[in-house]
């Protein structure tokens, strides 16, 4: 019995199951601004960009596969990101992994007694190679700290150890795995032997005590690897000369078999994406199945035969989550509509995450429960749009729940701006979504900042607590974040639609959003400003050159300015394309660099920087792998040339992301101060 979503939550209410009962129409093409809050409290009290943009006080948090141990990643101001143990039955903490000169980053419960996580030094720029300081294990009670990875900053170890250490270039799998040994699978990248480029990822069982390690046996250039519902591998995915294929171990003959094959980045009703595996090896995936928007089916690897209905569907929105398993049973999914939120086939479950939703009646509540046990206690993530996530425990026993840490303890939800999902007409009569953030009590229409989510091809946001957007309207901006054609999440046809549309259709469905806000009342016409990093820093810097009456001012941040740059960089294994996305990928959805190269000319920022005269701030990062350094500076020359109103910023070691949390808060700082001088409120 498929389990339709059957509607679409402008203010979510703790879980997907309240989904269920709350059926909304499809959203209109212009939706009504919400009313106005309370009044605002005075401009010397806001919140300094240090609340915002400072590393969280605790960002993680996973109970033991038996429940009865809880392990936290929290940090102290202007300390080092440590690893913490909560014994549940008593709440005693116990710092478990904490270290002088370096950050505990992701982390992992290997059994019930130990734990393996990597570091990173985050307080160094990202381009340096410190940042990665190699994967550890240790018991939950602190003991047996063991390197597992090489360090060259650590001890060097003793003659044993070292025939045991892993490359540096060894990375957690992501995934639990069985939690009943000491053994987990880790991926370890692999790469050209000619170019020296990444290649494909290897995956290694790794004894986390001994160190001893062997290879698993691969069917081609693996880029992802999955765990079936033991904790065994059974899934390969290769990618290959623009093709994609899915393997499957056959436990049977314990050799790999093709499922499928489609093509990697051209439409495929048949393709589909592995997502993980129920009772008895049924395999669960994800796929439009023909229709506009994906949902998750089944699939017989026996057969490779789709299920003829699928699982769970959403109407507006295409299928973005994870399975839940107990001892190998699916108990539910965690999906991804407006807001995260949980659907639970497993009927105590539904009963627990109602009787946690009537305790915290208006966040999303994402529960999650022990992978082996049926343990007394849950764990509940718990936040809204203008309230960070907080952790609690719920004793399923007394019905209490106990908070554990706030993410951002200095945020107060009182002051925060409410957030809304709304839809606007785009020109050629595509709905495109929009999220949109006021500032409490303000009175419109309002200095408005349109934020451009990076991508292209990628969801820009959801329903929750967002830095950049609270932080802009904490100074009194309204935000508008669309989600532009191009992107995922919104189905087939919306993503589709942005094909070969940079600087195109994808860059009308911005102006289009503008001036809706300005007919709907919530934007000053002579006060809306551009902001966005990479692709959204590329829209922004078109916007400014495309519709120079609209927008008066830009932001950039590592903002290419160049298409047909990006088909000419190799990038290593941390980036985030490859030659095979070059190759196939980017012709098929940004544009042929040969056949389009008129286009790539009228569509690129240095080739239109003598259009922009409107105050801009720009800034770049001396080791982005993506937009090179050299490319800014040269965009920075051409913009001056004819115009006086550019301010350029440059940090050293930086990506994209601004990876650091004094680097968020400098550059945040002078954001506020280029929009006070620009369109500030009056």
């Amino acid at each position: 019995m498929p389990l339709p979503l059957t509607g679409r939550l402008l203010r979510p209410v703790g879980t997907a199951l309240l989904l269920l009962a709350c059926h909304h129409a499809a959203a209109a093409d212009v939706a009504a601004a919400p009313a106005p809050a309370p009044a605002p409290a005075a401009a010397a009290a806001m919140p300094p960009p240090a609340a915002f943009f400072d590393a969280a006080a605790m960002s993680g948090a996973k109970l033991s596969p038996d429940g009865r141990h809880l392990a936290l990643r929290t940090a102290a101001p202007g300390a080092r990101a440590l690893l913490a143990v909560v014994e549940l039955a008593t709440l005693e903490r116990r710092a478990v992994a904490q270290f002088s000169d370096f950050d505990v980053a992701e982390f992992e419960w290997v059994n019930p007694r130990r734990l393996v996580f990597n570091t990173r030094d985050w307080s160094r720029p990202p381009g340096e190679p410190e940042l990665n300081r190699g994967l550890y294990a240790v018991d939950r009670d602190g003991a047996k700290l063991r390197v597992l990875t090489e360090d060259r900053h650590a001890p060097p170890p003793g003659p044993l150890v070292k025939r045991h250490l892993q490359p540096a270039h060894t990375y957690l799998l992501g995934q639990a795995g069985a939690q009943d040994s000491d053994r987990i699978y880790v991926r370890r990248a692999a790469f050209n032997d000619n170019t020296g480029d990444f290649s494909h990822w290897e995956l290694v069982q790794l004894d986390t005590v001994s160190g001893a390690a062997s290879r698993v046996p691969r069917p081609g250039p693996v880029h992802e690897w999955l765990l079936d519902q033991d904790g065994a591998p059974r899934l390969a995915l290769t990618r290959q000369d623009g093709r994609s294929a899915v393997h499957y171990l056959d436990p049977a003959k314990d050799a790999w078999r093709q499922l499928a094959e489609f093509p990697a980045y051209a439409y495929a009703a048949d393709s589909y994406a592995p997502l993980g595996f129920g009772s008895g090896g049924k395999l669960y995936v994800r796929t439009d199945a023909g229709r506009d928007k994906s949902a998750v089916y089944s699939l017989d690897p026996a057969s490779g035969k789709l299920a003829a209905a699928p699982l769970l569907s959403l109407p507006d929105y295409d299928f973005d989550g994870a399975l839940v398993h107990r001892n190998g049973r699916l108990l539910g999914l965690r999906v991804l509509s407006d807001a995260p939120s949980m659907v639970w086939l497993d009927p105590d479950m539904q009963a627990q995450q109602r009787r946690v939703d009537a305790l915290l009646p208006n966040t999303v509540n994402l529960v999650s429960t022990a992978a082996q046990a049926d343990s007394p206690w849950l764990l509940v993530e718990s936040y809204s749009d203008t309230e960070p996530a907080s952790f609690l425990l719920f004793d399923r026993a007394s019905g209490k729940l106990s908070l554990l840490g706030h993410s951002r303890p200095a945020i107060a939800p009182a002051r925060m701006a409410p957030r809304q999902l709304l839809r606007y007409p785009a020109r050629d009569g595509l709905s495109i979504p929009v999220w949109l953030t006021l500032p409490p009590g303000a009175t419109k229409p309002l200095p408005t900042v349109l934020l451009v989510h990076d991508g292209p091809q990628r969801r820009g946001a959801d329903w929750g607590w967002h830095a950049e957007a609270q932080f802009l309207a904490s100074r009194g901006y309204a935000v508008l974040q669309p989600e532009y054609r191009g992107g995922l999440g919104f189905g087939t046809r919306h993503f589709r639609a942005g094909a070969r549309q940079w600087g195109l259709a994808m860059q009308d469905d911005l102006a289009d959003g503008a001036r809706w806000a300005v007919a709907q009342g919530i934007a000053d016409p002579g006060r809306i400003c551009l902001a966005g990093a990479g692709y959204g820093g590329y829209a922004t810097l078109m916007g400014l050159a495309k519709e120079p009456a609209l927008f008066r001012c830009g932001v950039a941040w590592a903002a290419i300015t160049d298409i047909g740059q990006l088909y000419s960089g190799r990038h290593g294994v941390l980036a985030d394309t490859s030659d095979d996305w070059q190759r196939y990928g980017m012709p098929e959805l940004v544009g042929d660099p040969v056949k389009d190269a008129a286009q790539f000319q009228a569509t690129s920022p240095l080739a239109q920087a003598a259009r922009i005269r409107q105050p801009l701030l720009l800034a770049y990062s001396g080791a982005d792998r993506r937009v090179p350094l050299a490319e800014g500076e040269a965009f920075h020359a051409a913009v001056k040339a004819a115009n006086p109103q550019v301010d350029w910023l440059r940090y050293d070691g930086e990506q994209d992301d601004w990876a650091l949390a004094h680097t968020r808060i400098d550059f945040w700082g002078r954001v506020e101060r280029f929009l006070a001088k620009h369109i500030g409120p009056r």
